[in-house]
């Protein structure tokens, strides 16, 4: 005979299952914030080391090409034009990354969709695809650039066709890989091939429609930048700045613009890991612990 009654024992149980996960918990999330501020630290300390000693000792050159930390944000982000320069450049890249990904979206999950849905479609489409994938993009700017001018429709040209293949291909693999049991359990029903992509399919592939989503959201931010490196014309975004403060061996600022154009990828990052969490939540299994 137990000693112990039964609700008092699924207690002690209860109590000795959530201990154990609740400290793993808590361990987890001090490793998340210590972590990353170590690393942040140690590039940092890099960073000053690069000024103040490894450049002239290593590479025998000036250390003005690296300038500390501390003089870059003075510079870049506690001067009020300096400041303005950088968020008015900021807002032009910006709406041309978001302008390019939200295209690359449209187009993307279309044709993933199709090629989901006709074998024909996927096989005569996808060499193509991975052939704009091999391309170098800094091959095709010039290019674009000599067709299409150089002001924001070149531009948000290059961030469809640097964002568009990661969104295809993720699409596409969620869209295949739904359960084959599910499938089976929609053909016995008799459902229409409607019906099975947008309760069955599409469900599915959610987490692997935004996982394409981040990173083509870096992507288009990378090929913002990199058209107005190229194009040198029309509204001053960050790749433009940048260029004109290197000329200008202005490097606490080249160095301001670095860091924004870093903090705009990041930023897209996030909010679509936001959105994923949000859309997808807790139901799918990719998401349980």
């Amino acid at each position: 005979m137990l000693d112990t009654p039964l609700g008092q024992g699924e207690a002690i149980i209860a109590t000795q299952t959530v201990a154990p996960v609740t400290t793993a918990r808590r361990r987890r999330g001090r490793i998340d914030i210590v972590g990353p501020l170590l690393v942040f630290a140690a590039f940092i300390g890099i960073w000053y080391l690069m000024h103040h000693w490894a450049l002239r000792a290593i590479w025998d050159k000036p250390n003005f090409l690296v300038p500390t930390p501390h003089n870059v944000v003075r510079t870049a982000f506690f001067t009020n034009e300096n400041r303005a320069t950088l968020v008015g450049g900021l807002r032009v890249t910006a709406t041309v990354a978001f302008l390019g990904l939200a295209i690359a979206i449209v187009v993307g999950i279309g044709l993933a969709t199709l090629m989901a849905r006709r074998q024909w479609f996927e096989r005569s489409m996808w060499p193509y695809l991975v052939a704009l994938q091999a391309i170098p993009i800094l091959a095709l700017v010039p290019l674009i650039g000599s067709i299409w001018g150089y002001g924001l429709s070149a531009r948000t040209l290059v961030c469809v066709i640097i964002s568009l293949f990661p969104i295809v291909a993720n699409t596409l693999f969620g869209l295949l890989s739904a359960d084959k049991g599910q499938h089976d359990l929609f053909t016995l029903r008799g459902v229409s091939p409607s019906t099975r992509l947008w309760k069955l399919q599409f469900p599915a592939a959610l987490p692997a429609i935004f996982a394409g989503f981040r990173i083509a959201a870096g992507l288009s931010v990378i090929g913002a930048i990199v058209g107005e490196l190229f194009f040198k014309r029309g509204d001053k975004g960050i790749g433009i700045l940048l260029d004109t403060f290197r000329n200008r061996n202005n490097y606490p600022m080249a160095y301001g613009a670095l860091i924004v154009a870093a903090l705009l990828g990041i930023v897209v990052f996030v909010i679509f890991g936001l959105i994923s969490r949000l859309v997808v939540g807790k139901w799918h299994e990719s998401t349980r612990s």
